[in-house]
Order: C-alpha cells, then structure tokens, then sequence
C-alpha cells in the first residue's frame, strides 16, 4: 500500500531552460559556485574562487542542464596535498538536471516497483507531481 509522490521538472523550450539555470540576478551562480566556498571551509582546499566562473546550458541529447564552474584562468585546486589543475576554459561538471516528457517518464517508472496512479501539472506544462503506488 505504499505510495510516494514525485517531482518532475518536465521538457520545455530551450531559451527557457538556459535563461532559467542563468537567471540575471545570478541566483543559480552564486548555488553553483558555493561548491568551491564549500570545498574551501570544509575541505580545507586550496581554491581561487574568482578563477571560476558559473556555466550551464541545455544538452539536448541528454535532456537535461549541465552545470558546470569554468576556469577563467589556469588554476589549481588543491586538496589533502592533491592537485587538480585546469586550463582556462576547462570545466568542473557540478550538476545534472534532467528534464522528461511524459512518454519519457513512464519509460522510466515501468523500470520500477512502481507505478503511475495520477499526475498533475501547472499550468504551462512545465512540472509534475506525480503520485505513484507500490505494485
């Protein structure tokens, strides 16, 4: 009798997506670059945060964002005594938002114990809750 209720952020147009993960207030920069002044406080690592910069964009072949932090520069980051180095404009791959069609996600739930019981979307069409039941 066990149900679960999941969140799906659902395929819509590209410009939306990449004007979303690069939002001018710089909101989804500031999340992603505070992997590094993470890394920094509790890792005790070695970062020049100014040497990167936020960059995401849609893959569309996978269907999803890809956030990554760029070197502007050449730099390293240092961990434990550990070097990673990286050449200006090379990448440091944070984050994987994929985003499904329907077809896509029942796919994807008859792969699992699970199954689709009801789903409900805004508006737009632009995300989901679905509420799924234990087969």
């Amino acid at each position: 009798g066990a149900q679960f209720l999941l969140g799906v952020d659902l395929e819509k147009d590209e410009k939306i997506l990449n004007t979303a993960y690069n939002d001018a207030a710089g909101v989804t920069a500031a999340f992603n670059l505070n992997l590094l002044y993470r890394m920094r406080r509790e890792l005790d690592a070695d970062i020049s945060v100014e040497d990167f910069e936020h960059h995401a964009f849609y893959n569309a072949r996978e269907t999803r964002i890809e956030m990554h932090l760029r070197a502007r520069v050449a730099t390293d980051i240092v961990i434990d005594a550990m070097s990673f180095h990286f050449e200006a404009g090379e990448t440091l791959h944070t984050e994987n938002s994929y985003k499904y069609s329907r077809a896509r996600l029942a796919d994807l739930l008859r792969e699992t114990p699970w199954k689709l019981d009801k789903i409900w979307t805004d508006q737009q069409g632009w995300y989901a809750a679905c509420l799924l039941s234990h087969r």
